[in-house]
């Protein structure tokens, strides 16, 4: 059997044993929710996932899974149009929905009419057993199910069914002959009574007492219950009797029927509804059909009970004998159909409010009066705080008095016109802002107006919560560039604005003003009540005969149309009005109202009005249906009437009792003419295809497909999706969204989109250009047909009502190109980074549905020329001929500042990176220019120490090739920014001439190896340095490419492409090299300035009980930083020790502990390739067999050391006998001459060309002016006093400080860390300074993404960049760098962190012990839990 997906979401211990035992029994394999297991989730439902967007929900299901979603009822709602599709398709789909109110009830009931199957479960038992009874039948029928049940808490008792394939009753349930009429529409007469009989059946699989349709009580009860699953028993009821209705769709008529006492005189609908926009509770009607019912006038002399509707707030359970004794009594003094509240007369107090009577409104409650109405509380219950209806709508507006000016469409049209131009002006005005780089804008108010201009016409996102985030931002600028926007700040939000009118809008469409509404192309919804009797009233009192509203907006080709009735189908009412608001353009609803003697008077029957509703529908008078203009042809026009879609042709020919505008009888010589043109359009589109072909010859039909990527997928989505498209013989074109003008969309035939999800809901860099340009295209579509498939991580924002960002770019485009009147080939594919095997399970879906839409199927002998599948690292460095590749050609070709993606990975090998100033791209790529492309280059420079000659020499290079400044890394080296591709060589070359190189300095190999700069034992620092020189000499790559590409003048021999290698050997590496990189830190305790245990593999210095001999190392393997965001498989890890060896085996160790990992390290998946992981993969144990084996000699047991803090020392400290060390605070380790007069870099090389000792760079990425002999120290403290670099009267906080270089040139970087840090810490300086806490030290540190640069895991608090302005925050690392930190808020801004830290800083301050740390007081004061390993890093 196929597997059974099960999702949770807001689902207490009832749901959590729903979708447990669902998955249980259902299949042997028990489902897994999130990361959690069944039993996991039946114990713990505080984890349970959430998914509220019903695309989410759509992507889950297709024809080969059962899946079961667990959602609230308030989601309903928004899911009609997938419930709608899903019964459509007939997909066996199970909605669980949690019941704990009034308010979760009405939500049920108000997509009743969706097509699905509504079963209600009373008890936590029969929540349990309907869930399997639900499955079971939705298999059986081919009918997707609704079922909601008590929301109880607590522990419930799952039952333990045995799988089905075990089960012998189920199996030979799910197997035996399903009637023809089983399938179908769930509102057929018979197929109603088909699925009572399967549900009925597969209820008595797991207890004979249950049925869908039950009675208790009296049997000669002459007043009987009606209700919607609730249990009443015979003890409450006294001599009252109830039906209790469980299968509510399809509703049983001869089963309700069949179990109704002959006795009854009274019929009672007793139901728990709110938000009531009728006056009457659905249940009413369903009975009010049983009693006019073909099965109750088949028995004869039966007399019609009474119907009456008691509706509340109250559950029916809610009510004791004696409160439903009053309830009875009352009702049996009723003897005509009325409506009451029961638990008014019982005495219960409830929320509950019923439709008032209205009369004699004033002026200033005129809008008060649309709210009254049954549609205009629709309107007010789905768009709360947007509704905004223009005219005044008084009742003489609503019902067909024409004489108020108020009421007019032309009076509130101008008001909607009007607020329109002001947004279009708002828009304009925010554009303009945004353009120009001269006015100062903060950094949260650019991003908030580039989110909203980006989604303005998304009311998800264009909401009043983001437009009053928006004008606070506004309040707080003062330059007056942004009057224009601070004048339109009123029109940020985008309204849900509606035009509220009757009847007299449709006697003269022409003078009315209708037209102009429907011909302005705004974004303006009309709402037209109706109140005539259909089909016999179709002229007013003076004899002018009516328009059809809805048939003249169909003639104008731009408007959505929809005609509703909400007596008739209160589902189809919602989706209506739900879609007009979403269309974005004018709509019109015109909505069905019958009245006799005033809707709200006390003579309104409501048997009468469902009769009358009844009958108009059903007799075509009034048909229900849906019209989008942007749809496909096939999909433009949606017959929601079910009787007439099953005799449309009969429909068509009917005469329709409103007129064809200027016609005294109805001419559908309109539709026709409609019609025609459409198969002529059609014809036209296949007769240019037909061309298209002739003209393409053996290149087949075009396919272009578009994609926009930032770090690859989304590209290589696209390429595969070209691939497969040459293989079926198609004329394929791949390009990134900003390479096609969006202009000649028009003249595409098929499209397909591939965009992954950058920041919060932004498109890729490499399609921002597109975007824009589609956003404001008006090109028509309706000759292409597309898809567009996305790349996202539903878990990576946390907030619920941050879900919007989930796939948002794929979502826009798909839903753009529908706009613009693309047809939609398949729903827009979803691929999930949570999802098992990533993106790739949306993938695979979606490429299924796309070349079955298509219907093209692999053409023999196509795709000869097809490009190649992509490489995969391992295979790019195998045939790389030992680094060399093509990177002579490629920094040789002048044409273009870039290289491509195969040699940029092997330049790392070289020492550098590829990189392009983000800030400049999307400015660069409006002016159809390249990135502006540059390189980073890195030195190999063990130990971090440089002579006075190498600072100058890195100095000039950064002014003649560089950006001007240097960066000190987080590695104790020098780090080069803005090299340009023609000055790489001269750079390098000047490198190997300072005595330097950059060989492996990046790439999957040993990199620069760390030690302790300014050790205690100040005579121990340069055997620790030659020590770091001695292993990389011993493990640096010995391929002779370096030297070929950089220093000499002959160009290289080697190429990817060369079939005769140079001959050429690595004897450690071999041809691969490694899975990933290597990285190497010694360590003297007590200083772990290096981290020691951060690293791959670590040697952390034993000495002799004097402290003046290292007499061996600790070898410590397994450390490592980098991680994924929402990626479980991926985490930090420090290292744990293999054991202790003396310090003459130190360079063997460091070389066999790397070529286990060569050997053993996972090269298939390369986030899965560190060190860390293999360690992890295979244990301690088998580690240090393998070492040992190839050591040939066994590690002693771990000896006792001590580290007391992570960062450096700052100031003069002695070193050696006569010379002195000074470390200076370099900024996050950025050497530049500031704008703020601070010419640090030009000072520093002052300093360089008097000093005679030695610079050494920390791992703390600060500098040590070292070795200075005591002589020379005055006349260097002079010049660092005048140039302001012996200032160390910073907060400790500060001193402690760390970032990586992220923003602009940092191609990973997903916020900023290096500019953004400094000015934070300002802010918390604040907080630091008003605790006391100035001098105490407190390790903090960031970096702009989670790979981990700056050592962010195992700082007492760091920041880890998620999109612009957002970070996750960390807490709980050891001040010593020993522990790892753990989360402790997702996604947090600048104001949240300060209003996060501040009380936990000054808690800190007052509750410390003494000598504690921040990191060791968050742990015990038990604000965050601690980390024990990175496996446990997770877990919260």
């Amino acid at each position: 059997m196929p597997a059974l997906q099960t999702l949770a979401l807001h689902a207490p211990s009832v749901a959590a044993a729903v979708a447990y035992t669902g998955a249980l029994t259902l299949d042997r394999t028990v489902a897994v929710v999130g990361t959690l297991t069944a039993d996991e989730l039946i114990q713990d439902n505080s984890n349970l996932a959430k998914l509220s967007r019903a695309a989410e929900i759509a992507s889950l299901v297709d024809n080969d899974t059962r899946t079961h979603v667990v959602v609230s009822a308030s989601e309903l709602i928004e899911l009609i149009p997938v419930l709608r599709e899903l019964a459509q398709n007939k997909r066996s789909v199970v909605v669980h929905v949690p019941i704990s109110s009034a308010d979760d009830i009405t939500d049920v009931l108000a997509v009743r009419d969706s097509g699905c199957a509504v079963l209600r479960s009373a008890t936590a038992q029969q929540a349990v057993d309907f869930s399997l009874v639900a499955s079971l039948s939705a298999q059986k029928l081919g009918v997707p199910f609704i079922h909601c049940f008590a929301n109880t808490s607590g522990a419930v008792d799952v039952q333990a069914y045995e799988p089905v394939a075990d089960n012998a009753d189920i199996v030979a349930f799910l197997k035996s002959e399903k009637d023809e009429s089983e399938e179908g529409n769930v509102e057929n007469v018979s197929a109603a009574d088909a699925a009572y009989a399967v549900v009925a059946q597969a209820m008595t699989l797991f207890d004979t007492s249950y049925s869908p349709v039950t009675y208790v009580g009296a049997a000669d009860a002459a007043l009987v219950y009606a209700t919607f699953g609730s249990e009443l028993s015979a003890e409450t009821l006294g001599a009252a009797g109830a039906v209790q209705i469980s299968l509510y769709r399809p509703l049983s008529v001869q089963a309700v029927v069949a179990v109704l006492p002959q006795s009854a005189t009274r019929l009672v609908a007793l139901e728990q509804v709110v938000r009531q926009p009728t006056a009457w509770g659905p249940l009413l009607f369903d009975l009010a059909t049983v009693l006019h019912s073909r099965e109750w006038e088949a028995q004869e002399d039966r007399a019609r009970p009474i119907i009456l509707d008691a509706v509340s707030a109250a559950s029916p359970t809610e009510f004791s004998a004696a409160q439903l004794a009053q309830v009875t009594k009352h009702a049996e003094e009723l003897n005509s159909p009325a409506h009451f509240d029961p638990a008014a007369i019982a005495g219960i107090t409830t929320s509950n409010t019923l439709a008032e009577d209205v009369a004699g409104l004033s002026v200033d409650e005129q809008k008060k009066r649309v709210e009254s109405i049954p549609y205009g509380q629709l309107l007010r219950d789905l768009f709360k705080q947007r509704l905004h209806v223009a005219n005044a709508a008084e009742s003489r507006s609503i019902w067909g008095d024409a004489g108020q000016v108020g009421s007019t469409p032309e009076f509130g049209f101008g008001q909607l016109a009007a607020a329109e131009r002001e947004r279009t002006r708002l828009v304009q005005a925010v554009t303009d802002v945004l353009r120009d780089v001269s006015v100062p804008l903060s950094k949260a108010l650019h991003t908030a107006l580039n989110q909203w201009l980006g989604s303005k016409d998304d009311a998800a996102v264009a909401s009043h919560a983001l437009a009053d985030e928006i004008n606070a931002l506004l309040d707080a600028e003062t330059t007056s560039s942004l009057d224009a926007v601070r004048r339109l700040r009123g029109h940020f939000a985008r309204q849900s604005s509606w035009l509220v009118g009757a009847d007299e809008w449709a006697y003269d469409l022409g003078s009315s003003g209708v037209h102009h509404v429907i011909s302005s192309g705004l974004n303006v919804n009309m709402l037209v009540l109706d109140t005539a009797q259909y089909p016999f009233a179709a002229t007013d009192k003076n004899g002018t005969r009516k328009k059809d509203v809805g048939l003249y907006a169909m003639n104008y080709g731009t408007a959505y149309v929809a005609s509703v009735a909400v007596y008739a189908s209160y589902t189809q009412v919602l989706q209506a009005l739900a879609e007009a608001d979403a269309f974005p353009g004018p709509s019109v609803v015109v909505a069905y109202l019958p009245h006799a003697g005033g809707v709200f008077g006390g003579n309104y029957s409501p048997i009468e009005v469902l009769q009358q509703s009844k009958l108009a529908v059903d007799s075509g008078a009034w048909p229900l249906y849906r019209w989008d203009p942007t749809k496909a042809d096939s999909a433009r026009f949606q017959l929601d009437s079910e009787r007439l879609r099953r005799s449309l042709e009969d429909f068509l020919q009917r005469e329709n009792v409103l007129a064809a505008i200027g016609h005294s009888e109805p001419k559908l010589s309109g539709i026709r003419a409609s019609v025609e043109g459409k198969i002529g359009e059609r014809l036209a589109r296949k007769a240019r295809g037909d061309v298209d072909t002739l003209l393409g010859g053996l290149g087949g039909p075009p396919l272009l497909v578009l994609f926009a990527s930032d770090n690859g997928n989304a590209e290589e989505t696209a390429r595969r999706v070209a691939r497969q498209g040459r293989r079926r013989g198609l004329d394929v074109r791949c390009m990134s969204m900003d390479e096609f003008d969006v202009e000649e969309l028009p003249f595409e035939k098929t499209v397909v989109v591939s965009v992954s999800t950058a920041g919060q809901g932004e498109i890729p860099s490499n399609g921002r250009e597109f975007w824009k340009a589609l956003q404001a295209a008006s090109i028509n579509l309706n000759a292409t047909q597309f898809a567009v498939f996305g790349l996202g991580d539903s878990h990576y924002w946390p907030r619920a009502e941050d879900a919007i960002f989930y796939n948002k770019p794929a979502r826009d485009i798909d839903r753009k190109l529908s706009e613009l009147g693309g047809a939609r080939l398949v729903d827009v594919g979803l691929g999930d980074d949570q999802d098992a095997d990533g993106w790739e399970t949306g993938f695979a879906d979606f490429e299924q549905r796309l070349w079955a839409a298509l219907n093209i199927d692999v053409v023999a002998g196509a795709g000869v020329e097809e490009e190649a599948p992509g490489r995969t690292d391992e295979e790019n460095k195998v045939i790389s001929n030992f680094l060399r590749g093509s990177i002579s050609q490629a920094i040789a070709d002048t044409s273009c500042g870039y290289v491509d993606e195969w040699d940029g990975k092997l330049l790392k090998f070289h020492g550098t990176y590829m990189q392009d100033d983000r800030d400049l791209r999307a400015e660069r790529m409006s002016r159809g220019e390249e990135k502006a492309f540059s390189f980073m280059i890195r030195v190999r420079l063990p130990g971090g120490v440089a002579t006075p000659a190498q600072w100058l020499a890195m100095d000039k290079l950064a002014d003649e090739y560089g950006n001007q400044t240097m960066k000190i890394t987080t590695r104790q080296t020098f780090q080069l920014h803005g090299v340009l591709k023609r000055d790489l060589r001269e750079t390098m070359r000047g490198i190997n001439r300072g005595l330097m190189d950059t060989i492996a300095a990046c790439g999957d190999v040993n990199r620069n190896v760390v030690a302790s700069a300014n050790p205690l034992q100040a005579h121990l620092q340069p055997e620790v340095v030659q020590l770091a020189t001695d292993i990389s000499r011993h493990l640096l790559p010995s391929t002779s490419a370096y030297h070929e590409i950089w220093l000499d003048d002959k160009m290289v021999a080697g190429s990817a492409e060369q079939t005769s290698p140079v001959a050429d050997y690595e004897p450690l590496y071999g041809p691969a090299y490694l899975p990933r990189k290597y990285k190497i830190a010694i360590a003297i305790p007590p200083e772990n300035d290096v981290d020691v245990v951060a690293y791959d593999l670590g040697f952390i210095a034993i000495l002799d009980a004097e402290q003046q001999n290292i007499l061996g190392y600790n070898v410590m393997i397994g450390g490592g930083m980098g991680m994924t965001h929402n990626n479980r498989k991926t985490y930090p890890r420090l290292a744990t020790c293999l054991g202790y060896v003396p310090k003459d085996k130190a360079i063997a160790v460091s070389e066999k502990v790397m070529l286990v990992q060569r050997d053993h390290g996972d090269r298939t998946n390369r986030k899965h390739a560190r060190l860390k992981y293999t360690v992890d993969d295979y244990g301690m144990d088998w580690w240090r067999q393998q070492v040992e084996a190839r050591l040939g000699f066994a590690f002693e047991a771990e000896r006792p050391y001590k580290f007391t803090h992570n960062g450096d020392r700052y100031g003069w400290v002695k070193s050696t006998p006569g010379l002195n060390n000074f470390t200076m605070f370099v900024q996050n380790g950025r050497v530049a001459n500031f704008p703020d007069g601070k010419p640090v870099k030009a000072a520093l090389a002052e300093l360089a060309r008097v000093h005679t000792g030695n610079f050494r760079l920390t791992c703390n990425a600060h500098l040590i002016v070292a070795d200075v002999k005591d002589e020379d120290v005055p006349k260097i403290s002079a010049l660092l006093a005048r140039h302001g670099l012996d200032n160390l009267d910073y907060s400790a906080l500060r001193l402690h400080s760390m970032a990586c270089a992220a923003l602009p040139t940092c191609g990973l970087a997903m916020a900023e860390s290096e500019r953004y840090l400094p000015s934070l810490i300002d802010l918390l300086d604040k907080i630091i300074d008003e605790a006391g806490l100035r001098q105490n030290a407190i390790v903090i540190r960031m970096t702009g993404c989670p790979n981990g640069c700056a050592r962010p895991y195992n700082a007492e608090i760091a920041f880890v960049g998620k999109a612009p302005g957002a970070y996750n925050l960390y807490l709980g690392g050891s001040h010593s760098g020993e522990r790892l930190n753990k989360i402790y808020r997702e996604t947090v801004t600048e104001e949240q962190i300060l209003e996060v830290l501040a009380p936990i800083i000054k808690q800190y301050a007052v509750e410390r012990m003494e000598d504690e740390h921040f990191g060791d007081f968050v742990i015990r004061a038990g604000i965050i839990k601690e980390t024990r390993e990175g496996k446990d890093f997770h877990e919260v």
